[in-house]
């Protein structure tokens, strides 16, 4: 083998194994592309995540709609700590928005940019892989020439041999056998000659051929097709530098905001102001309640002075009855009473005068508001009435009017009920002619009562205020005495169990919220221990663990006369007559 042979082989091997470590390069160039594309795309997995459990946490502690928490926010804290849950929402937001430019300009892209690169990457080497093959069938072309030309003149050498061997041989005898073999043999040589001159021509076409397309394949093909690949890199590493500076400037483009998030939220904190907080709390929660006088001094060493208040309705017939010891007084002051665990009546009345005040104001707006609003609709279907009425093919002036009427019957019911609340309202500012007893503390369970008519009248009031309205009397012209609202106690454990003294049943239902009152359905009946005193409570027993005060107004009462005239004797040690049943 010739040296030119060899070093062809040499060079198109090296091409060869050129073309495989590129090809391994650029398929790692592209295994990174998709890495990194991988990564940008987990990153904004994250930030998805992160944003979604930030807007679930302002979620979770925004303030409930028609709740305490909604109450709260008129401190300036709870509104600073809202105003921090907005900012926090707005900054989930910004991550909300990294994750969607990384996904727009950076993933997508990537990717689209790598279906092109592994297009342009399996073009360039199907061009040098196909350039390669060409060379290789030149090539072979080129050595089968060669070989041929080789064969074609080494027959003819033989031919000539063999020619000029049957010239000379001496021992052919005939002349004409002489002259036909040297014949033959003289027109095979020149034939083989022939056969080796065109062997020769074709092989010196394909030398020059391949020599041609051999220049231009390792100085003009070969180079193109590793320029081409060169640039495809070079835009590979371009294009992933871009994408890694796109991947910090997504961040540094929402940075504005989210220190404008972070502003708002020192701005919050500042806004805080613990002086009108505190002021708040004093308005929310001041009592309106007068302070208490100097207890009385009660002399028992006087023992037929009785303190009125514990006086009851067989008081007024003549009969005495005596105290209760101090030590069972059912008294509290103001500030130690507890508060009602249940929702309060309507009027408020279970709540200190100044938040009962507060609480009806709030009552009669609303009510307000609501009436504004039906005014509002009623007008607007008036007019539309009206534009009915001139312009017939518009609509039936007629189809208005269930509506008008309902609107107008709900107009009514809010202006009732806005009248009753101003009346409460009224009663506690004081512009009702209500009088209350001077600021005096007594020992006794109730507070006393100045006569008879006064606690007829008190009857009568509770009567007016029955759920169903059934009682309609009007209120003594004569000096009334108003009988606050009384806490009772649950120290009943601390007293002898009460006998029976009858029973009642309960006309209307009857939720007992304050301490020492006992709920009542309606049609219930009950075991009456220890009757009206005059201050409107009855106190009856549902079982032996179960006992309580409940309104005079809400039972009818049915005494036991013999068991109340025998429990009268026992506690005063005197000889009774019965007493007629109430």
């Amino acid at each position: 083998m010739d040296l030119g042979k060899v070093e062809t082989l040499v060079k198109a091997q090296q091409l060869r194994d050129q073309f495989d470590n590129l090809e391994k390069h650029t398929q790692w160039g592209i295994d990174f592309v998709e890495k990194y594309t991988k990564f940008v795309k987990e990153r904004s997995e994250i930030e998805i995540n992160y944003a979604k459990q930030i807007r679930n946490l302002s979620k979770k502690y925004q303030p409930k709609k028609n709740s305490k928490e909604e109450e709260e926010n008129k401190y300036s804290s709870c509104r600073a700590f809202l105003s921090t849950l907005n900012e926090l929402n707005d900054y989930a937001g910004q991550h909300e928005l990294i994750a969607e430019n990384l996904t727009s300009q950076i993933i997508s892209e990537l990717t689209r940019y790598t279906q092109e690169l592994k297009t342009e990457r399996k073009s360039h080497f199907h061009d040098g892989r196909k350039a390669q093959q060409h060379i290789e069938n030149s090539w072979k072309q080129l050595e089968s020439s060669k070989r041929r030309f080789e064969r074609d003149c080494k027959e003819a050498d033989r031919a000539q041999q063999y020619f000029e061997k049957m010239d000379a041989d001496i021992n052919v005898t005939k002349a004409d056998v002489e002259k036909r073999c040297s014949h033959k043999a003289r027109q095979q040589a020149q034939m083989r000659h022939q056969m080796a001159a065109d062997s020769k021509g074709e092989y010196s076409s394909y030398l020059q051929k391949f020599n041609q397309e051999q220049n231009e394949h390792y100085y003009t093909l070969i180079p193109h097709i590793f320029q081409k690949i060169q640039e495809m890199e070079e835009r590979r590493i371009e294009r992933v530098g871009e994408s890694m500076k796109t991947f910090a400037e997504v961040d540094r483009q929402v940075l504005p905001i989210v220190s404008k998030c972070l502003d708002g939220m020192t701005k919050a904190a500042e806004s805080i102001e613990p002086k009108s907080d505190s002021k708040q709390v004093v308005e929310s929660y001041k009592s309106g309640f007068e302070p208490p006088g100097d207890v009385e001094f009660e002399d028992y060493g006087q023992p037929m002075k009785r303190t009125v208040s514990e006086s009851s309705l067989s008081n007024s017939r003549g009969e005495a009855k005596p105290e209760k010891p101090s030590s069972k007084s059912k008294g509290k002051l103001w500030p130690f009473i507890k508060k009602n665990k249940g929702s309060g009546p309507e009027d408020f009345s279970h709540l200190p005068p100044e938040q009962r005040r507060k609480k009806l104001q709030a009552k009669i707006d609303d009510i307000n508001k609501e009436i504004q609003k039906e005014m509002d609709q009623k007008d607007a279907l008036t007019k539309m009435k009206d534009v009915y009425v001139k312009n017939p093919q518009m609509g039936d002036p007629s189809s208005v009017d269930p509506r008008l009427a309902e609107i107008s019957q709900t107009i009514e019911k809010l202006q009732f009920e806005a009248q009753k609340f101003e009346g409460w309202l009224a009663e506690v500012e004081g512009r009702l002619p209500v009088k209350s007893d001077p600021p005096r503390r007594q020992s006794g369970l109730y507070e006393t009562q100045n006569n008879i008519q006064t606690t007829v009248n008190n009857c009568a009031q509770d009567r007016e205020s029955s759920p169903d309205g059934s009682y309609t009397e009007e209120q003594s012209s004569e000096t009334q005495i108003k009988v606050p609202s009384t806490e009772f106690d649950d120290e009943f454990d601390d007293e002898e169990t009460l006998p029976t003294i009858g029973t009642c049943k309960a006309l209307y239902p009857f939720e007992g919220h304050n301490e020492g009152t006992i709920s009542v359905a309606e049609g219930e009946l009950l075991y009456v221990i220890e009757e009206d005193k005059g201050d409107g409570w009855t106190r009856v027993r549902r079982n032996e663990e179960e006992e309580g005060y409940v309104p005079t107004s809400y039972v009818e009462v049915f005494l036991d006369t013999n068991a109340k005239a025998d429990i009268f004797c026992v506690h005063h040690s005197v000889n009774c007559s019965p007493i007629t049943a109430v």
